[in-house]
């Protein structure tokens, strides 16, 4: 994993007001915001203290600027006119966060009016086409430890994308459009890098390996997979191959995830399947797609992301209004900590090929998240849903698991496809999608909630 995705989330904070409202109680109430951000575990940028004049904000935040913060906090604390913040935020490319406290009614004047100060600059800023996040809770309040935490978390995964690095290898398969994308717009969007390489330099890479180089991964699916030896030993050697060329590739270059043309040039060109060498990486937490799907991988990233596991690049493939179940499959890439252990887990040749090496097993039960980010109907959007993996036998070859979603099936078979979306779906286990809401925020993606 690249050093640089694992650096501490970082808060940039900033407290505006006015010296003509009760500056005192003012500085309380900002000193309360401070402690309620100490608490959330992040590092934090800049000085607790009140900016009242211009000078101090444009030198609070020169400072802020150096530190790179993933989210910045303008604490809202007095009510302020809206030409600091917006001329702040048009030069600012972070997502930003305006809080305001709420006011005591007590018959007498205005002693902060934060949240008229908020209004005011959320409708330049508007006009300037910048969405900010807002917050009006008491400092030290539940809903203000809870939203803060949510965001600061939705922040994190989004400085990670701006930071990603992704490899593509090889080109989509003809006719699948919804694995295309643009480069230049996924840097503009997200500020991800991308990068491509032909698909025969990955095969002619893993062919030159020493066979040796496949020992240790032998030896770890020897210990997944009880009928390992029962594989045609030579091609699955060269699937663990293809598997030490792309930790090489990611190691090398500090890619995060990388998205590969799976067919049909590993099994024609090099006479092995692909599925067992991304499934081994989606375990190593560097998210592989097939069918070089880079926004399939990125939605991947995002899961892990927010889930803090391995995530399955999946095809919806069978709906059963009857049983108001889905079955969500793919040749054999799921990470092996997905497997039902109470159900076979083995290895397995590809179906249509008959060539090694794939992961077989059928999905354990649990609540799961689905995600993706979508360019159907011409946009850029988010994609989520929920539902209940339950506990069935494998539904088809490879790795596959049977679901019932929070709307009933045929309605989601709807949704999906007059929505547009693409036939990948990322799956991960747990509910992950009030973080990926304010992910979606963030990142200004409309936001599909298709269950």
């Amino acid at each position: 994993m690249k050093e640089e995705t694992t650096r501490p989330l970082t808060l940039g904070v900033l407290a505006l007001g006015r010296a003509t409202f009760d500056v005192p109680y003012a500085e309380e109430m900002m000193a309360q915001a401070w402690q309620t951000l100490r608490g959330l575990g992040c590092s934090l940028a800049g000085e607790p203290v009140l900016c009242l004049e211009a000078d101090a904000v444009h030198a609070a935040t020169a400072a802020l600027r150096e530190a790179q913060p993933d989210l910045l906090v303008i604490l809202q604390v007095t009510f302020t006119d809206a030409a600091l913040t917006t001329e702040l935020l048009r030069a600012w490319h972070t997502p930003a966060l305006l809080w305001s406290f709420p006011e005591a009614r007590t018959g007498g004047r205005l002693r902060l009016n934060a949240f008229c100060g908020v209004n005011l600059a959320c409708h330049a800023l508007s006009r300037h086409g910048i969405r900010v996040q807002t917050l009006h809770a008491a400092p030290g309040s539940a809903q203000a430890a809870e939203e803060l935490r949510l965001l600061a978390e939705a922040a994190g995964i989004v400085g990670k994308l701006r930071r990603a690095k992704v490899l593509v290898v090889g080109d989509h398969p003809q006719g699948f459009d919804a694995c295309n994308y643009d480069r230049d717009q996924l840097a503009a969007r997200f500020g991800t890098h991308s990068e491509r390489m032909p698909v025969h330099a990955l095969i002619a890479q893993a062919s030159a390996l020493p066979e040796s180089i496949t020992d240790a991964p032998w030896q770890r699916r020897s210990r997944d997979f009880s009928n390992l030896a029962e594989m045609p030993e030579a091609p699955a050697r060269k699937t663990l191959k293809v598997y030490a060329a792309l930790q090489q590739q990611a190691a090398s270059h500090g890619y995060d995830g990388i998205a590969v043309r799976c067919w049909p040039d590993f099994f024609t060109d090099y006479g092995c399947a692909a599925c067992g060498a991304l499934a081994l990486m989606n375990e190593d937490k560097i998210p592989c797609g097939c069918e070089a799907d880079m926004f399939g991988v990125l939605s991947s990233l995002l899961l892990q992301w927010a889930s803090g596991q391995g995530a399955f690049n999946t095809d919806l493939v069978d709906i059963d209004p009857e049983q108001d179940s889905v079955v969500f499959w793919h040749c054999g890439q799921a990470p092996i900590e997905m497997a039902d252990r109470d159900a076979p887990v083995r290895a397995a040749l590809h179906s249509n090929r008959k060539l090694p090496l794939l992961s077989e097993f059928a999905l354990k039960p649990g609540r799961i998240t689905l995600c993706r980010i979508s360019q159907g109907q011409g946009k850029l959007r988010l994609m989520l849903a929920g539902g209940e993996m339950l506990k069935a036998p494998l539904a088809f070859s490879g790795t596959a698991g049977v679901a019932r979603l929070d709307v009933h099936a045929d309605l989601y078979r709807q949704r999906l496809l007059d929505a547009g979306m693409e036939h990948h779906t990322s799956l991960a286990y747990g509910d992950h999608r009030p973080l990926l809401r304010k992910v979606a925020q963030l990142l200004d993606l409309d936001l599909l909630e298709l269950a």
